[in-house]
């Protein structure tokens, strides 16, 4: 088994989780069982599956894990951009996190990688 506590990329996805949650309260109350819920929780797997996969005991399980948690980092993105052409996400929040985003999804593919090799 793997310790997932000392993997960089699940310590900024957990960062990245409390970010989300923090820009999801500030939306309309409307919104609470719609891209709220949807952002919370794809922001909530990308650490949770970086997790679960490093419980695995074989390369090709926690690659697949790794795998969701990019599908989850993907459909984050899209809620964002949804978000901010909706005037939900200010351009400010919007341009904070969507590089910090980019960086991540970058790494966990990065850690995918090695994982296979």
């Amino acid at each position: 088994m793997r310790d997932f506590r000392k993997l960089d990329v699940w310590i900024d996805s957990i960062r990245l989780a409390e970010d989300i949650y923090r820009i999801t309260a500030k939306f309309p109350r409307e919104e609470k069982f719609g891209l709220v819920s949807q952002m919370n929780r794809a922001s909530v797997s990308i650490p949770s599956n970086i997790a679960e996969g490093a419980s695995r005991r074989t390369k090709k399980h926690f690659a697949s894990f790794i795998d969701i948690s990019m599908g989850s980092a993907f459909e984050l993105e899209t809620q964002l951009i949804i978000s901010e052409s909706l005037n939900m996400v200010s351009k400010e929040e919007f341009n904070a996190i969507l590089p910090y985003l980019h960086n991540l999804q970058r790494r966990i593919n990065a850690l995918r990688s090695s994982i296979l090799r």
